[in-house]
């Protein structure tokens, strides 16, 4: 069985050098040849001697990587450092051209690359709020469970924002407990406090605005 692995590891490099340019422009080859490389237990994207890095391909990640860091440094101001996986998408392919191949980048190619930012520490996370939705927080700190139920409760309500109670009569927590999250989250720039609203105060994350303007 070991053998027959290392011959089929030995023809998917030598598919992965024929094909390189193709890996590289075409996002579903990208997604074939990566779950090619799962089935058989290599990690595409690992250091060293990878076979991204090997034949080249692992430049179209860490240049993707740099791009991912630029568009989150730049909208970092106004959503503390959470964005949408669909709006980091957006905003990528805004800025990387008209070209096809700059407009065919994936949600998988996108996760993908911020796997690689994950050498800078825990200041590039992925935060999953619901089925097939992610946050990428590119602050340091990682969200605690209270908080990353918070977000999951604003995305599955596709608000936007939440309140005390919609946090005690959803998730079936105390007062105490909802505003102890909701409050450390406005500390940390998360979340935008609108005292506005005559029955409660709401609760409102930037980073799902654009969300809910599409949905």
């Amino acid at each position: 069985m070991s053998k027959q692995l290392e011959v089929f590891r030995e023809n998917l490099e030598d598919f992965a050098s024929k094909h390189k340019s193709e890996i590289k422009k075409n996002a579903q080859f990208r997604r074939q040849f990566q779950e090619m490389c799962a089935a058989i237990g290599v990690d595409p994207l690992a250091s060293g001697k990878g076979f991204w890095s090997v034949l080249g391909i692992g430049d179209f990640y860490y240049e993707l990587g740099v791009q991912i860091v630029e568009v989150c440094l730049a909208t970092n101001y106004k959503n503390g450092g959470l964005i949408t996986l669909e709006e980091l998408r957006s905003r990528l392919i805004a800025s990387r051209g008209r070209a096809k191949k700059h407009q065919d980048i994936t949600n998988e190619d996108l996760l993908a690359a911020v796997k690689k930012l994950r050498i800078f520490g825990n200041g590039f996370t992925v935060v999953p709020i619901s089925k097939g939705k992610w946050l990428v927080q590119s602050v340091p700190g990682e969200l605690n469970m209270d908080q990353t139920l918070v977000l999951q409760k604003a995305s599955g309500l596709g608000t936007a924002w939440v309140s005390v109670s919609v946090l005690t009569s959803d998730l079936g927590w105390t007062e105490i407990r909802a505003e102890n999250a909701l409050n450390h989250m406005v500390r940390e720039g998360l979340a935008w406090v609108d005292s506005q609203e005559p029955k409660e105060t709401l609760y409102w994350f930037p980073s799902m605005f654009a969300e809910c303007v599409s949905a």
